[in-house]
């Protein structure tokens, strides 16, 4: 008879629960008040007139095709950084144009990209694109917006992402011009430059 007693168990425990009152449905998760907002779209970075007048000139170099004239201005402008090997400016173009990295295309290329802002050590550099202006720890794709990860995977791809993710700051191709108009850097992003 102990089905018996295990039959009544079953009905009395159905019996009690039925009997209960309902539970109280669970309130639906809130999502924090700053993710029910749109996103925000950063203000754009305004150039003073120095950086943009040196940005003009560098584009109508670059248009003109002249790595010559790039060369000059590179170094007329103090501590002007093109590759870590320590080559001159124009060499090192000319040996990036004859393996296929053009560097007037690719200064055209970067200018047509929206400016980042930094400050170091006291000074404006506006930056482009404007991801290179971020902090390695700012740019894990996991932090950004999905536009700024497709335009991060688009401008370094997988690997370069991979290198970000090991702590490296952006290392794609870029350039920066100092809020004085200076000509900071114009690194191509090479591995040879790394």
């Amino acid at each position: 008879m102990n089905w018996a007693s295990a039959l009544i168990g079953a009905l009395g425990a159905m019996l009690l629960a039925a009997c209960s009152p309902a539970a109280e449905p669970e309130r639906p998760l809130v999502p924090d008040e700053s993710l029910m907002q749109p996103p925000q779209v950063p203000e754009p970075v305004v150039l003073t007139e120095e950086a943009e007048a040196m940005r003009d000139q560098l584009l109508s170099h670059a248009k003109a095709g002249s790595l010559s004239r790039l060369s000059r201005v590179a170094n007329a402008n103090d501590g002007f950084v093109s590759n870590l090997g320590g080559t001159p400016h124009r060499q090192y173009w000319d040996l990036m144009r004859r393996i296929g990295a053009d560097p007037n295309r690719s200064l055209r290329k970067l200018f047509e990209l929206p400016p980042g802002m930094r400050e170091i050590d006291g000074e404006v550099w506006y930056v482009w694109p404007d991801l290179a202006a971020r902090d390695a720890e700012d740019l894990i794709p996991e932090k950004l917006s999905f536009q700024d990860r497709r335009r991060l995977m688009e401008l370094i791809g997988e690997e370069g992402i991979e290198r970000i993710r090991q702590g490296e700051g952006y290392p794609g191709m870029r350039t920066a011009i100092a809020g004085n108009g200076r000509w900071v850097y114009y690194v191509l992003g090479q591995d040879a430059e790394d």
